[in-house]
């Protein structure tokens, strides 16, 4: 073709069909034309031997400091950046200019490739069915997932097989902690339906850190022991050196990465709740392991049995209410019904939960809070717990430390500051106490903040008498009960009777 090279390999397939063929059906069939193939009748050297080395352009502007100043810096700082080479030379020649950082890292590429140290080899290894099971956290900070409107700050925990590639993923709403380890890891084996014989994880540094000894021993006990429960070895890769936890590492990204496809697929962010989000979850990794069925049964015949019960995936601990009507753990108030102040709660603390136990009764769940980064105390606060206290001393909401985690929503929130700013103090506390109030004694939380959110966009003060008449019970609700009294001649007539079947009976 004109303007094409001719290939080495378009040469032999001419000197092939030459054999056999005429030059200008042979040039046919090498796609060469039939002067070329006349020319490489004469000349048989392949086009490949006939190119003269290419010979510099420009000259070499680290022909006199490679050697002289390039080289001894690589070899007395091992690990040191190209860019940072490149820098300190227009430091030392700033005539150099910026058109040699490409040659630079070429040249020290090179050189690194013949004089360099030693890298570490991965080895790669060969998986036995039943044999490892590895468990990581991954941040998912980046997502975007919100939760009713609210951003979703959380990470999961991963668990996979090595040889077949099962997987399991556990919303983890705090660090990487020992509850959330255990949890997530009894769910895993429990959905797979057996144990393998090593369990592997990373060092675990954020559920250590900050640690002092007796409570890094305690939680390395107790790990072992839920390991020892179900049977497996634990095992740990060294610290700092994720390829030795490569089984998981890797998936941990593709895991990510599906879980963002299938976010801009969905349209939208937000989930309605936890729980929701926590089904999107389970229905991208239940995907991933219908592609893997046939390793993850064949794995499962290798598995150990589970055992008869999981074991304990929370922390237990005692505290008292006190006269605030609640209790702080871990930095976050946590309020409870006034009834139980005094008492002393046993109270297991998982991950995204506690549950309250009065001696062996169980008396509630609630969501658990955490405290925010910059170190201050977080609130987890139900204003049906205190709105009895509160009606009898409104001003209390003026300087309340939980003021604004009390609101159930923000319409009431923002009606207490639009009343603060127009009435003052003691109107806008009294009537935003009424407002919690009316809400708790007729449960219509959601449709007062409707309400509220209307006399907010026109500008008004809520309206109580309006408000109380427009949630109070229809009649409809309460039947009419009409209660006759009976005459009392009746009772005589009865205790007639009586002694009638008396008489008789003598």
């Amino acid at each position: 073709m004109p303007g094409r090279h001719v290939t080495d390999q378009q040469m032999r397939l001419f000197m092939t069909h030459k054999q056999n063929h005429a030059v200008p059906l042979a040039a046919a069939k090498a796609g060469i034309s039939r002067a070329t193939g006349f020319r490489l009748q004469a000349d048989t050297t392949l086009p490949s031997q006939k190119k003269t080395p290419r010979s510099r352009r420009r000259p070499d502007p680290l022909a006199d400091i490679f050697e002289t100043e390039v080289v001894p810096l690589l070899r007395s700082s091992a690990g040191i950046r190209p860019v940072a080479v490149y820098e300190e030379l227009l430091r030392r020649h700033p005539g150099l200019g910026i058109g040699i950082r490409r040659t630079l890292e070429r040249r020290i590429r090179a050189w690194n490739a013949e004089h360099g140290p030693e890298q570490e080899v991965i080895f790669r290894q060969t998986h036995t069915p039943g044999k490892m099971g590895l468990s990581d956290f991954t941040a998912m900070g980046k997502s975007g997932v919100t939760i009713a409107g609210e951003i979703l700050d959380h990470r999961l925990y991963h668990f996979r097989l090595a040889y077949s590639g099962f997987q399991h993923a556990h919303v983890v709403l705090g660090g990487e902690s020992y509850v959330a380890l255990a949890e997530g890891l009894q769910n895993a084996l429990w959905t797979l339906g057996g144990v393998p014989h090593d369990h592997r994880t990373d060092s675990l540094s954020a559920a250590f850190k900050n640690l002092d000894k007796a409570a890094h021993d305690d939680l390395t006990d107790r790990f072992d022991a839920l390991c020892r429960h179900y049977g497996m070895t634990p095992t740990r890769n060294n610290k700092g050196v994720a390829h030795e936890n490569g089984s998981i590492e890797s998936p941990n990204g593709h895991l990510k990465r599906a879980i963002e496809d299938a976010l801009i697929m969905r349209g939208s962010r937000d989930f309605a709740d936890l729980a929701v989000y926590r089904r999107f979850v389970d229905e991208i990794v239940g995907r991933i392991n219908a592609r893997n069925t046939k390793r993850i049964d064949a794995e499962r015949a290798s598995l150990r049995p589970l055992p008869a019960r999981r074991t304990m995936d929370y922390e237990e601990v005692t505290l008292r209410v006190t006269s605030s009507g609640g209790f702080t753990l871990r930095k976050v108030f946590y309020t409870v019904p006034s009834r139980l102040i005094g008492h002393q709660l046993r109270v297991r603390l998982y991950d995204d939960r506690l549950e309250l136990f009065l001696g062996g009764t169980a008396l509630m769940t609630l969501p658990r809070g955490r405290a925010s980064s910059s170190g201050s105390h977080g609130h987890v606060v139900d204003y049906h717990h205190v709105i009895h206290s509160l009606r009898k001393k409104p001003m209390a909401l003026m300087g309340l430390v939980y003021r604004d985690q009390l609101f159930p929503r923000q319409a009431f929130h923002d009606m207490f500051m639009a009343l603060l700013e127009d009435s003052g103090e003691k109107t806008a506390c009294r009537m935003t106490v009424n407002l919690l109030a009316l809400a708790h004694d007729r449960g219509c939380e959601a449709a007062l903040a409707a309400q509220i959110e209307e006399d907010l966009r026109q500008k008004r003060p809520p309206d109580m008498a309006a408000l109380r008449a427009l949630f109070a019970p229809t009649e409809g609700v309460l039947p009419k009960v009409e209660v006759k009294m009976a005459d009392l001649s009746s009772y005589n007539r009865l205790l007639g009777n009586a002694a009638s079947s008396e008489e008789v009976a003598a």
